[in-house]
């Protein structure tokens, strides 16, 4: 696993590391939550404006190499009950459209845009215990993704329909 403070160590003084989560599903309203005890207004890198709650955020992101599956685990404190049951119907539903979690990371000193490109990954495990939530999320699934990638159904290919 990698250090979430990889710039705390050539970042000028008095700059801070600010880790920032959101989670994304289309049934719900986007979930942001940032580490610290203030909340961030930051410029998204879609150029939005967005609130971050502040809260005990606690990030472990994954190596950055080319195993099978990497991922991110993430516990989140004071996570509201409407929070919690947005997701939990997402999950027990039969919806195919899997729950996004966006992982930025800004500097204290420059709001605008995030000090690193965005990992966008695909919420995995959820697990609550009562208000925090522990979180794995599936970054580059290489293991379960399909081979090949193009699916031969009549759609596709509609001469298959004739076999």
């Amino acid at each position: 696993m990698t250090n979430v403070s990889c710039f705390t160590a050539s970042a000028p003084a008095g700059v801070t590391n600010i880790s920032t989560l959101e989670i994304a599903h289309p049934s719900f309203p986007a979930i942001r939550t940032c580490s610290g005890f203030v909340d961030q207004i930051v410029t998204l890198e879609t150029g939005e404006v967005a609130t971050f709650k502040a809260s005990a955020l606690d990030v472990s992101l994954p190596a950055r190499d080319a195993t099978g599956q990497q991922n991110l685990q993430f516990a989140i404190e004071n996570v509201t009950g409407q929070a919690q049951n947005a997701i939990l119907a997402v999950i027990d539903s039969d919806d195919l459209e899997p729950v996004t979690v966006i992982y930025r990371m800004y500097l204290s000193s420059d709001l605008t845009e995030p000090a690193e490109p965005p990992l966008r990954m695909v919420l995995v495990a959820p697990e609550f215990k009562g208000a925090t939530m522990q979180v794995v999320c599936s970054y580059l699934d290489i293991i379960n993704m399909a081979w090949p990638r193009d699916r031969y159904t009549t759609d596709f290919a509609p001469g298959l329909k004739y076999l």
